[in-house]
């Protein structure tokens, strides 16, 4: 057995979206029900250090109109989250509010680096 500790490096993991809603009204309560749906993640799946909703205020045509920011421990816990149960029944249940979808997922830099 090595001396050497195991690295985990930690992920960031980005989806931006377009919710479905032909008036304003309709867009701004499909967007809170995805914010609620996700947001009740929070202290459910292993390895998630960080989530975050933002919702966009610009309006403007080619912006999407929500999106999720989580950090995790490491790509397994990444890869974790995607097959978790509580995630699959967020998105199960959120399934057709959500028109378009593009993602991101980068590693953090380390402590102490630039």
């Amino acid at each position: 057995m090595s001396d050497r500790a195991i690295v985990r490096t930690p992920i960031r993991h980005i989806v931006m979206w377009r919710v479905t809603g032909t008036t304003v009204e309709e867009k701004r309560i499909n967007v809170e029900a995805v914010k609620r749906g996700f947001e009740s993640l929070r202290g459910l799946i292993p390895g998630m250090t960080h989530l975050e909703i933002g919702i966009d205020e610009s309006r403007i045509s080619y912006a999407c109109d929500m999106v999720l920011v989580t950090d995790f421990e490491s790509a397994d816990a990444l890869r974790t989250y995607a097959d978790h149960p509580a995630h699959r029944s967020v998105r199960d249940a959120l399934d057709g509010l959500r028109i378009e979808r593009h993602q991101v997922d980068y590693p953090l830099p380390q402590a102490g680096g630039v």
